[in-house]
């Protein structure tokens, strides 16, 4: 029996090393490691703390998650501000420069090489530990499903790379890349081979079972037949091997879809359920979902755990809105008005055009409260953004951008800017003397009303004084935000909401998208349109959105992508949609995101609410190339073999 030594690092553990009763670092061998169940799961702890999760704690350097650093909270939220999620108010104009801070290459690789190391070693110690055969499989199942995870994150980033299935101490070294389809096969087979030998059943919260791996089989065969259909603009042979480095055969779309929707077909007998009926109040329901961490909670398929005093995170630090702020910190991410727009329930214009400025007089609405305007909102979409003048933990959140003093006689017209097409106007409020704006060269002025009383101009969790404070975008997000946290826990790594990485709305929703995929190819296997129906319209009623009326109201695509969006906003998800899709370049580029501005009306006592691109101008870049990321420059000069992405 070889000899190895390892070092198991068990900081940022999933499974506590106080439980475990082992010593934090461990500098242990083979039979330490394997021959004991205590050994085999400080093994196991390592290799999920290292899996690029990209959770609220994502970062791509250091081993995924095992950083404290405030800096390592933003990485994670990048990815939902290009998508038009949200905004960053530390962020200006956004293009190749933050797409290159996603790379992961190197801790890959050293993550592939301890999962394979582990594969390899553990069936020796079976009968000397005394080990079933049961339990070696679901080891072993879990191990080939965190390598194939890792391969994902590679390949969705850059294609094809080197496919490494063998324990070398230089393992990237004058390897070339295989194709990107044979990465995309190797994924698909390991996770369907992790659900073969593994249990249906997880051996505790936040480890992955059969039908984990049948989720996850879901979404990456998707986003293969995605990659086949719609990617055909970027192809890249590699000269010395003749492989197809970037990009999917066209022809491979239907196979690869077909696969996805069995997967998900597969799951519905993992006894997993939509998330509904805790509360009889749609959005209660909903929000609760992501807190709820009982046995009754059927929909969380694979989780990142925290627990204080183990792991944990700082969510709630930063991005609580800023009137609650403890410790400093607040409204850092920001929804978008292009995201709260999705949904159903807002007040139209009969173009469609959000009811801000009637369509026919040119003048604003006014509202008695920013709040009335979503009183109709789908409550999934209250459930998930803290909207102007709602409340949150027991407090009105209080938005303006400014309170307008003018003449209201004959109405208050719409101000440049603030109706279809949108342009940007920087500054619109500092042109007119009619609106006292929130952020003026003198700070956050306040403003004496009619009745005597005084007002901030930015209310107490609108934008105070610069644009360091306050939200820049009249949202808050709700999602994630834990509302019965104590105010005295609102501070740095004190949060412990976990993280959604696969739920079953997820598979739900891949198991529509590869049906109607299906469907739209022609292939008569199924009725595959009456099931993409029932799968969305079973999404839409646990959301509380309008139910499609009949499968024909199923006619475009975008239906599905929408819903995607709207489901599975914030939780990182919707980057590398667009990016399969290949519409990211349509959808983000030369772009700035939509805010929504609620204004005090000093005459009367009510709101205007000011739909607008944000005025910082903040424009972001996505073109055709970037599509692909570029492999690192380092590891193309440690392996010449590497042909680099075009």
């Amino acid at each position: 029996m070889k000899k190895t030594v390892y070092i198991i690092t068990l900081t940022l553990a999933l499974f506590s090393c106080k439980r475990l009763n082992i010593a934090p670092n461990s500098i242990i061998q083979d039979k330490d490691v394997f021959g004991t169940s205590n050994g085999i799961a400080a093994y196991m702890a390592t290799l999920y703390t290292l899996l690029p999760i990209e959770d609220f704690r994502y970062q791509t350097t250091g081993g995924g998650t095992n950083s404290t650093g405030f800096g390592n909270f933003f990485y994670n939220q990048n990815l939902n501000m290009f998508t038009g999620e949200i905004t960053n108010r530390e962020s200006g104009n956004e293009g190749n420069a933050s797409m290159s801070s996603n790379n992961y290459w190197a801790d890959a690789y050293q993550l592939i090489r301890q999962a394979t190391n582990f594969i390899n070693t553990l069936p020796g110690f079976k009968a000397s530990a005394g080990y079933s055969t049961a339990q070696i499989n679901q080891w072993t199942g879990e191990a080939r499903f965190l390598r194939a995870y890792t391969y994902f994150a590679l390949v969705k980033r850059y294609g094809g790379v080197p496919l490494v299935t063998t324990v070398a101490t230089a393992e990237q070294v004058n390897v070339p890349r295989n194709s990107e389809q044979e990465i995309w096969d190797y994924v698909n087979s390991e996770f369907q081979g992790a659900a073969d030998l593994m249990q249906p059943t997880s051996e505790q919260r936040g480890r992955v079972n059969k039908y984990t791996a049948l989720g996850m089989l879901s979404r990456t065969a998707l986003y293969a037949g995605s990659i086949a259909k719609y990617g055909q603009a970027i192809i890249n042979v590699d000269p010395a091997t003749n492989k197809r480095v970037q990009g999917i055969p066209q022809t491979e779309s239907l196979r690869y879809f077909k696969q996805s929707y069995k997967a998900a077909l597969d799951c519905a007998a993992g006894g997993f359920a939509l998330y509904r009926n805790s509360l009889p109040d749609k959005t209660a329901n909903f929000y609760n979902l992501f807190y709820d961490v009982s046995s009754s909670n059927k929909e969380y398929m694979f989780s990142r755990e925290y627990v204080f005093g183990y792991s944990v995170h700082q969510f709630d630090l930063m991005d609580i809105p800023y009137q609650l702020q403890v410790s400093g910190s607040a409204s850092y991410e920001c929804p978008t008005l292009d995201w709260v727009s999705l949904f159903d329930g807002l007040p139209r214009n009969a173009d469609g055009s959000l009811k801000t400025v009637d369509a026919t007089t040119g003048k604003f609405v006014y509202y008695n409260s920013p709040a009335d305007f979503f009183q109709n909102a789908e409550p999934r979409l209250l459930a998930s953004v803290i909207v102007p003048g709602s409340t949150f933990k027991g407090a009105v959140i209080d938005v303006r951008r400014g309170i307008f003093t003018g003449d209201i006689t004959n109405g208050i017209n719409a101000f440049p800017g603030s109706v279809p097409p949108y342009p940007v106007v920087t500054s619109p409020y500092n042109a007119t003397t009619q609106v006292t704006p929130a952020v003026n060269s003198s700070g956050s002025p306040t403003v004496t009303l009619p009745n005597g009383s005084k007002m901030q101009a930015g209310g107490l969790s609108g934008i105070y004084g610069s644009w360091d404070q306050g939200t820049t975008t009249g949202f808050h997000q709700k999602k994630f935000l834990d509302q019965n946290l104590a105010a005295a826990n609102v501070k740095n790594n004190y949060s412990t909401t976990p993280w959604p990485e696969l739920r079953y709305a997820e598979v739900l929703l891949n198991r529509a998208e590869a049906a109607y995929e299906l469907n739209l190819a022609g292939d008569t296997g199924a009725n595959y349109l009456q099931d993409a129906f029932t799968q969305i319209n079973d999404i839409r009623d646990r959301g509380g959105a309008v139910l499609l009326p009949n499968v024909a109201a199923l006619n475009d695509i975008n239906i599905i992508r929408t819903e995607r969006r709207k489901e599975l906003g914030f939780e990182s998800k919707i980057f590398w949609d667009q990016r399969r899709w290949r519409t990211a370049d349509i959808d983000i580029n030369n772009r700035a995101w939509m805010v929504l501005n609620p204004i005090y009306v000093a005459a009367n006592g009510k709101y205007i609410l000011d739909a607008r691109k944000l005025e910082r101008n903040q424009l972001f870049t996505f073109t055709v190339s970037m599509y692909y990321q570029q492999i690192p420059g380092s590891e193309i000069a440690k392996d010449p073999k590497l042909v680099p992405n075009i």
